[in-house]
């Protein structure tokens, strides 16, 4: 059976946010039935923050849903797909299966990661959430026909992708830009800098001031 991350924190979350029996979460979490039973009435694991299996992509939502209706289901928790010790395998490229289900949450995605994470090609969106790159371009252009009820959600939340997956796209697209940044900045090192008289404007000479005095003003002319 795949090892879960965080067994207690992960029972936590279900025992809070799920009407699975215990000994579903028992089951999933690798748990005794008493310890599960114990974080259940505040005796064990008070002090540890539940952790949610669907947004780390341990736990697919159908999953749950699938228990919930049958309480002799034995929850089946997901493989991460890069974790050989895990039985996993490195997925093969193309884009990634998106549930019909979550299917309509993907613009919301999308408009998340252009917002958040501008520095991720589309390509990489597009094999992270499952969708294509003219639906993209649409979203970058705000050119889509949702685009007036889009509202920017982080697809790990919305069960699209795993917080493992998301963080690996991200920092491969920030290293990228470092490294084009870098290069950038070598080609064009720019002018020396000049001096501050010669880039600041001079304020124009004024004409010089002759000063009236009383005497001035009423001494007779000497014609």
């Amino acid at each position: 059976m795949t090892q879960i991350l965080m067994p207690k924190a992960t029972a936590v979350w279900l025992i809070d946010n799920t009407a699975l029996t215990f000994q579903q979460i028992s089951d999933f979490c690798s748990l005794h039935i008493l310890e599960v039973e114990g974080i259940a009435d505040g005796d064990v694991a008070s002090g540890i923050r539940g952790a949610d299996p669907i947004a780390n992509g341990q736990l697919a939502r159908e999953e749950i849903e699938r228990g919930e209706k049958d309480p002799k289901y034995n929850l089946k928790a997901t493989v991460f797909e890069n974790d050989p010790l895990q039985g996993g395998k490195t997925r093969k490229k193309g884009p990634r299966y998106t549930p019909l289900s979550r299917r309509q949450d993907r613009p919301d995605a999308i408009a998340w990661l252009v917002r958040n994470h501008p520095e991720v090609p589309d390509s990489q969106i597009s094999k992270l959430i499952g969708t294509t790159k003219p639906t993209i371009t649409a979203i970058r252009e705000r050119t889509h026909w949702k685009m007036s009820t889009i509202n920017p959600t982080d697809p790990v939340s919305l069960g699209l992708c795993s917080q493992i997956d998301l963080d690996a796209v991200v920092k491969k697209a920030a290293e990228k830009k470092a490294r084009l940044d870098a290069k950038l900045a070598q080609e064009n090192p720019g002018e020396t800098l000049k001096p501050v008289d010669e880039t600041v404007p001079q304020a124009p000479e004024e004409a010089p001031k002759t000063e009236h005095t009383l005497e001035s003003l009423f001494k007779p002319s000497d014609s």
